[in-house]
């Protein structure tokens, strides 16, 4: 596999971050690899891991880079780049990995150098692990990989595009195009609204343990155990998706609250009817996430063992 490019900075070492390293080396993506964490901790681990040539500090580290990728929580997008801007050389691309786009892109352009070339992603893959052990090379194969490029008439910004573009097919991703706006309004969908009834339940269940007896732990179906594992996501991290999508998760929070409460007329009047409905709608669902290939049908029922 030809080499995109020859070299690349990673700041923030931990899931994504690590799992990048992981895979562009793999897949021989770029040439030499270089990581900065705010923690020092973080750092030392990845020096650990020989995941790249770790640095002391954000300049340093994208110095020279070809590509330089944001992999920090949402909220610390703009401090980032604030420290790495002025080291960044002409021409050099910067992408970003946060789940949020319109406010990663107005953090970022208050800071990216004018010779610097900004391209917004998103991939659409993780786990409910984080640190630098979790990453993994595979993590991005088969998964979609979303860039909401700026409106930018440079020559230079389409050539980029299209360099980024491979870049993440190198790692296996597929690629695809969208709106900012339109990615904060489908993420909120997709992934905000479910993490944050996740982290509601479990945290309304964690209070009624104690008139539970304990039960509610022991006594965990799997659906339970669904929720508990998407709630054990980084709390850094969904914090700062959800202040900044504020807006779009509020819209789609509005939307799940008023469905929620016609679901709980139809269970106080005995509407089977409208249950059996909603609950027919969302198995075809179901169904389409397996036939475009985001799930197997194979049954999961919990632990292995």
């Amino acid at each position: 596999m030809p080499r995109i490019f020859e070299r690349i900075a990673i700041l923030g070492v931990g899931l994504i971050g690590a799992s990048i390293a992981h895979a562009a080396r793999e897949g021989s993506a770029a040439g030499t690899i270089a990581l900065f964490d705010v923690d020092t901790a973080v750092r030392q681990r990845a020096r650990e891991l020989d995941l790249g040539e770790v640095f002391e500090d954000a300049a340093s580290t994208v110095a020279d880079a070809d590509l330089v990728v944001l992999a920090v929580p949402v909220g610390a997008m703009g401090a980032a780049i604030e420290a790495a801007g002025p080291s960044l050389k002409s021409g050099a691309i910067v992408t970003d990995v946060g789940s949020v786009k319109g406010a990663v892109i107005n953090a970022v352009g208050a800071h990216l150098p004018a010779h610097a070339l900004f391209i917004p992603g998103h991939p659409i893959a993780g786990t409910e692990r984080s640190g630098p052990d979790a990453g993994f090379a595979s993590l991005f194969k088969g998964r979609w990989h979303i860039l909401t490029p700026l409106v930018d008439a440079r020559a230079e910004y389409a050539a980029a595009l299209d360099k980024l573009a491979a870049f993440w097919r190198a790692l296996g991703a597929n690629v695809e195009h969208m709106d900012a706006a339109r990615h904060d309004v489908v993420l909120a969908v997709t992934s905000h609204l479910p993490h944050l009834i996740a982290f509601n339940i479990v945290a309304m269940a964690e209070d009624l343990e104690s008139v539970t007896e304990s039960e509610v732990v022991k006594y965990s179906a799997s659906g339970f155990r669904d929720f508990t594992r998407i709630a054990a996501s980084d709390p850094t991290m969904w914090r700062d998706v959800f202040l900044n999508n504020r807006e779009a998760v509020l819209e789609v929070l509005g939307r799940f609250s008023e469905d929620l409460a016609a679901l709980q007329r139809a269970i106080r009047w005995s509407d089977g009817q409208q249950l059996y409905d909603l609950f027919d709608r969302a198995r075809r669902m179901r169904r389409e996430v397996i036939e475009a290939g985001q799930d197997t049908p194979a049954p999961n029922w919990g632990r292995e063992n």
